[in-house]
Formats: C-alpha cells, structure tokens, sequence
C-alpha cells in the first residue's frame, strides 16, 4: 500500500513541477482567527463587558468574542502573503490594547486563575433574533461540557488553495468534474489525510504540556502535579486538543464521516436532529428561559469539535452545511493550533509556512475513505501525542501496525521538500524550506519543541504555568504598546470599523419583525 500511495503522490508532485507553472502552489489565501481571554493584572478573567470602543461582537467582522464575554477573538481577513497576515494580526492586537485600560490578554491556550464555571461570563450580543440565539447556543455549551473548557483559546489557521492550482490539478488527475465539485472532492482529501497526519501538528506545535490547578475546580485529575499550582503532562504536547480538553468524552457519540460532502453534511444533520437524553434532561426551555437551543446531540454545527473543518462563507442566516451544499468548500479551517506563550500574536510565520506546505501534502498524498476502525485508531494516535508526544520511542497505530511516531513524522517532513521547494518559487531567502527545517531539528532534539520549551522555563525560573503565563501576558502587552510609529492609517480603519459595527447591530434591532420562538424555529427546519 505505500508505495502505491508514493507513487500517487510522486507523480502529482511531478505533474506540478513539469506545469510550466512552477510557482502554481503560491497564492494560496490565509487568514487566522486568534482567541485571548481578557484577565486583570492578577491574572483573573474579568466580568467586565467586551470594550464599546472595539465595536460590537455580533457585526464587527475582526474583533468579537467567543464563548465568553472575556474571550475576545481577532479576525483576519485572508491575505496572499503570510508576512501580511502577521502585520494585520499585529496592528489589531495594538488595537486592542489601546482599549483594555489595565487587562492583560492572556498568553497561553489554557486558561487563567478561573473561579468555577461561575467565573466566566457567557458573550453578550444584544437584543436581536439572531444575537440572542449566540447567547443561548453558548448557555448550552456551558451546561453540556462545563463553561470552563469554553475558556481554552486556540488559533485557527485558514487556508484556500489558488484558483490557478485546481486548473493544473484538473489535467494532472484528468478530472471529468465541474472546478467546484472537483475542489471540494480533493478538499476533502485534504481533510482525511489531516486526520491521518495531524498528529504531527501537536507534536511539533503543541504550546499545553501544564494547566493552572484551577481548571479542574474540584474536579479529579489523572496529570501529575508540578507544583503546588500546576498540573502537567511530563511528555505531553497540547492538553488543549487532549481529553482534559476538547476531545472531551461527551462527543464520543459523534462520528462524521469526511469521506464526501454529502457525506459529512449527513452526519452533522444527523447528529442536530437526534435527541440526547443527558441533553434532554436539562431541558430547552425551562420556566419560559432557554437552556440550550434543543436537547439533540449537537445543537447546531458548529457545536462538532474537529481539528480541521470544510468551510464556506455563509449568506446572512443561511446555515454552514447549506453554504456547502449550495457553492462546495472554499477553504479549509485548521484549528489544532494552541497560542504560543512564545510569540506576541500568538503565532509565528515559520508555524504559517509550514501549515500551507503540509496542506500541500494532505492535498497531493493519496487520500483513500476513512472506515469506522481507522478512524478509531486515528483519533487514539492524536490523543497519543497530545497527551505523550515527547515520550521517547512513543509507538503510533499505522495500518494497524504499531509505528515509531519519529520515524513516521520524518518520513512527512522529506516528502515536503518539493512542495516547500515550488512554495519558494521565486524567493531567494527560500522561507518555506528554512520553516521545514526547523520542524526537522524538533523531531532530531524533542527539546526544541514549544510543550518542552515551555516545562523548560517553568523549571529554570522556578514559575508555576499560572505565573509563568502572568508574565508573559505583561510582556506582549509592553511589547504592542511600545511599537513605534504604529500604523496609524489602519487603528484608524479599525476605530471605523468598530463604530460602524454598532450602527450595524442597531440597525438588525431595529428591523426585528418576530419573536424568538418562531425565528429558532425556522433557522433549525432549515
């Protein structure tokens, strides 16, 4: 089987070498979303509400909340070049800034020194249809998983190959199939060999090896203790993407198959539309207040935790699995990613690099259906490394083999040679081999990776994970305060941007023509 799946792999990449387009692999679109909580100086999440003078959550498209009140969530819009990306997601964080008084933003996926669920205030998105149903899904999340887990920030990583790249593709595969149905096709390859190979993600990427000893809030934990404050993983990577985090038990009931399009939106039908009796219990609407938008296993889509999700631009009320059906993916939402204590914005641009190249991978390798038992055995290797990817000599499942995870992840990173080669076509510097190779010197020293770099630290300085996150939050507030001279062109745009946001929620209030109950009626039946 391998070599038939080389062989397939060789001769796409050869295709792509031989187009006579040997930058087809570049302008490939990418935007990130990056989540923070808001704490104070102390470093607790503040119960204040999301800053009027960065707009409203529910209309501004760049800045807006997550779960919570506190989480604030930053939004590119998606750029061509990765070093524009990260100028965009600097100036918007010295945006921020100017507007949180004395909070920090907190450093680290894991969370701050949290008080119980009680703690952690549920976002807030005005009196609309449509603003409220934010609100309820979020009161159901917190009743169904606990509103501490919703307090884990990660980064998501967007990203939409080229036009010009499904053309060359299209000859090379000798593909009968209209461009939309044939992106979405290969797209979803993408997505199945994501789910074979995103372990890799964690090991070389995972920034959540410890938490504070406040996100289990009386809870058992089964991690060691580190210190007084501290739980931790000795080998882990990212706790956040664990069972402690988002590959919680309480979906181990979902499965979605991302075999086809129709497939996919089956299952995630399938699972909105069948009622859950834990769900059930806690009722929908209870005493005339929601609880949660219905008792079913998931209460819309977006409710299905994955590392990596096909994604469309939806109309205004038209929900994901429509956008799909209707136009076919567009791009693809990679959400695997922790923030990086390590860089200011959260995330760095080798880490983007190399995420476009190894998208590249997924996308040419072979891509055969995913069966029940294989997906079983993927999920178990994600869960492996998220939990003990630095383990020496630590096994992995590979076509129900047991697998040296080093060897296997080597393997990856040499079969991204080409892509990196034909990504810096045109670049002398050569950034996305430099990025590769710095991925390879983490598999040669497991020392160099973030999760171990981050213990490191902990240890030489003698800081709990809560101080140690305390005062790196301090810095990267220092550090976008102090930049000089700012980009003042675009605060301005982003001061614009918030104040017309609100004119925006107004105007949704205003044109409300009826009530709650028959608006959640109609977006569920759709």
């Amino acid at each position: 089987m391998r070599n038939v799946v080389d062989k397939i792999f060789e001769r796409r990449l050869a295709g792509l070498f031989n187009s006579g387009e040997r930058g087809v692999l570049r302008g490939g679109r990418k935007g990130v979303e990056k989540e923070s909580l808001r704490v104070s100086p102390a470093g607790d999440i503040v119960q204040t509400r999301h800053p009027a003078a960065l707009g409203a959550p529910l209309t501004n498209e760049n800045i807006t909340t997550d779960f919570s009140e506190s989480l604030i969530e930053l939004v590119t819009p998606p750029f061509g070049e990765t070093w524009e990306l990260l100028q965009y997601l600097c100036d918007i964080h010295q945006f921020v800034y100017r507007h949180l008084d004395d909070e920090l933003l907190w450093a680290t996926s894991m969370p701050s020194a949290l008080d119980g669920d009680a703690s952690i205030p549920l976002a807030q998105f005005g009196t609309s249809n449509v603003g409220r149903m934010k609100t309820i899904y979020r009161h159901g999340l917190g009743a169904r998983y606990g509103r501490i887990m919703q307090a884990i920030s990660g980064v998501h990583f967007n990203y939409s190959f080229s036009p010009r790249l499904w053309g060359v593709l299209e000859d090379i595969n000798q593909s009968k199939q209209s461009q939309q149905s044939f992106a979405s096709e290969q797209y979803f390859g993408v997505l199945r060999n994501y789910r074979r190979y995103g372990w890799l993600v964690l090991y070389l990427f995972g920034t959540s090896p410890a938490v504070s000893k406040s996100f289990f809030a009386g809870r058992e934990s089964t991690l060691a203790a580190l210190d007084g404050d501290t739980f931790y993983e000795p080998y882990g990577t990212s706790l956040r993407m664990s069972d402690i985090g988002y590959r919680n038990k309480n979906q181990a009931t979902v499965s979605v198959s991302v075999n086809s399009l129709d497939e996919y939106v089956r299952d995630l039908k399938q699972a909105i539309d069948t009622p859950y009796p834990p769900y059930q219990k806690i009722g929908v609407k209870v005493d005339g207040v929601y609880q949660q938008l219905n008792a079913n296993i998931l209460q819309i889509e977006n409710e299905y935790y994955s590392f990596i999700r096909p994604k469309r631009v939806a109309r205004s009320g038209e929900r994901p699995t429509k956008a799909l059906q209707r136009a076919g993916v567009e791009y693809v939402e990679v959400r695997a990613l922790d923030v990086s204590a390590f860089d200011p914005v959260g995330v760095n641009q080798n880490k983007l690099r190399f995420l476009e190249a190894f998208l590249a991978l997924c996308l040419l390798r072979e891509s055969a259906p995913i069966g029940l038992g294989e997906q079983a055995s993927l999920d178990a290797n994600h869960l492996l490394v998220a939990r003990r990817g630095r383990e020496p000599k630590l096994m992995l499942k590979r076509g129900g083999r047991d697998f040296p995870m080093q060897d296997w992840a080597r393997e990856l990173l040499d079969a991204m040679q080409g892509l990196c080669e034909l990504l810096d076509h045109g670049e002398s510097a050569r950034p996305y081999t430099s990025a590769l190779e710095q991925q390879r010197a983490k598999i040669d020293d497991v020392e160099r990776t973030p999760s171990a770099r981050l213990l490191t630290e902990m240890r030489q300085t003698g800081e709990s994970f809560f101080h140690l996150a305390q005062r790196m939050s301090k810095l990267h507030k220092d550090y976008f305060l102090g930049l000089y001279p700012p980009n003042e062109r675009r605060l301005a745009e982003f001061a614009a941007a918030a104040r017309e946001s609100h004119d925006a929620q107004a105007r949704i209030e205003a044109a409300e023509n009826s009530d709650f109950d028959t608006y959640l009626g109609h977006y569920l039946a759709d």
